[in-house]
């Protein structure tokens, strides 16, 4: 890995990072729900975008900047297990459930859909 690359993903993980603050703020004053629903969506919309730049065949440098930096900071694995842990030790296992299933389905169906979008617009 290059000095350019680390820096690529620095920068593109302080846009992320950014983002997922500012969108996980709009998110949640505007909408209250017994399930994360802010992590579910930035979750989500980060496995659709992530799949579209694979689809799209983007690589390189670009993909250090917008796929390993921006998307990597973006979406946020370790909040996601962090807010399903806290649910099952309040006992809430329907909502539980339901932030699993939404996650992990969700994330590999959207992340697919990406992909096969990318390929129909490149």
């Amino acid at each position: 890995m290059s000095t350019l690359h680390i820096l690529l993903v620095g920068i593109g993980g302080f846009f992320g990072a950014m983002s997922r603050f500012g969108v996980s703020q709009i998110i949640n004053k505007r909408i209250e729900s017994r399930v994360p629903v802010a992590t579910l969506v930035i979750n989500l919309v980060g496995s659709l975008l992530l799949g579209l730049l694979v689809g799209l065949g983007i690589e390189g440098n670009l993909f250090m900047l917008l796929g390993t930096g921006y998307m990597g900071a973006f979406t946020t694995f370790s909040t996601f297990k962090l807010e399903g842990i806290q649910l099952r030790i309040d006992k809430r296992k329907k909502e539980f459930i339901l932030y699993n299933l939404l996650s992990y389905g969700g994330g590999i169906f959207l992340a697919f859909l990406g992909i096969e979008l990318g390929l129909v617009i490149g």
